[in-house]
């Protein structure tokens, strides 16, 4: 179905974590999409600046607003599934494409111990992934894993056309399980981070401490050659 314009307006608007207004974000934009490029082009090419510019790292999930905006995310020069969804999102949006962002329960098989024992859980609640309007349709993208995380867990990089829905696979490239969808929340304008917050304190015990208990790229290194 074909949104009129002034139902996309939402989906075009600058939010406290979607601020592509600001200067970090526009730097980007402006190094990785070329003015004269289609919007499927912009996408496509945006999406892959997100997912290997920015590195993997789910200790940097944060109980504080201020830590999801996209500039934050850049400024750190990594993030989560959650916050470089939102970067791909203010991305979009800088160039006029809407955008907006998407959350699903998964189970995740091939995270490290250490961040399995301090969730206590393989369950990733509100796992976030950017739903991108192009030629009249909604598409998922979901630049998370970076190219080198992916090659370190033998996984395959998930690639995006603009044209179909990119999310994780269910198995690594040995056929071991990785990601199972569980259930979709839906999609929304702008993060819902009273929500998200809400069930990670639940179903996290170890959440607000998080950001300090754990090396991620070490952890991999370390059991990937185990």
């Amino acid at each position: 179905m074909q949104l009129a314009d002034k139902d996309m307006g939402v989906f075009l608007c600058a939010t406290p974590t979607i601020d592509f207004d600001s200067s970090d974000v526009q730097a980007f934009v402006t190094a990785n999409s070329a003015a004269k490029a289609t919007d499927l082009e912009k996408a496509v090419s945006l999406y892959y600046a997100v997912r290997d510019q920015l590195r993997y790292d789910p200790y940097t999930v944060s109980p504080r607003l201020v830590d999801y905006s996209a500039s934050h995310t850049l400024q750190a020069g990594r993030g989560w599934c959650v916050t470089k969804a939102i970067v791909y999102a203010a991305c979009c949006r800088a160039v006029g494409i809407p955008a907006r962002l998407g959350y699903a329960n998964v189970r995740n098989h091939l995270s490290t111990e250490n961040l399995r024992r301090i969730m206590g859980t393989d369950i990733f609640y509100w796992h976030g992934y950017t739903d991108v309007y192009l030629n009249d349709r909604w598409v998922k993208a979901t630049p998370a894993f970076n190219l080198a995380l992916c090659k370190k867990f033998n996984l395959q990089p998930l690639e995006f056309n603009g044209l179909e829905d990119s999310i994780f696979h269910p198995c690594d490239l040995d056929g071991r399980q990785h990601m199972e969808y569980l259930n979709y929340h839906g999609e929304f304008a702008d993060l819902p981070f009273a929500q998200m917050i809400r069930d990670f304190s639940r179903f996290y015990p170890g959440f607000d401490g998080l950001q300090a208990q754990g090396d991620f790229e070490r952890e991999v290194d370390l059991e990937v050659t185990e």
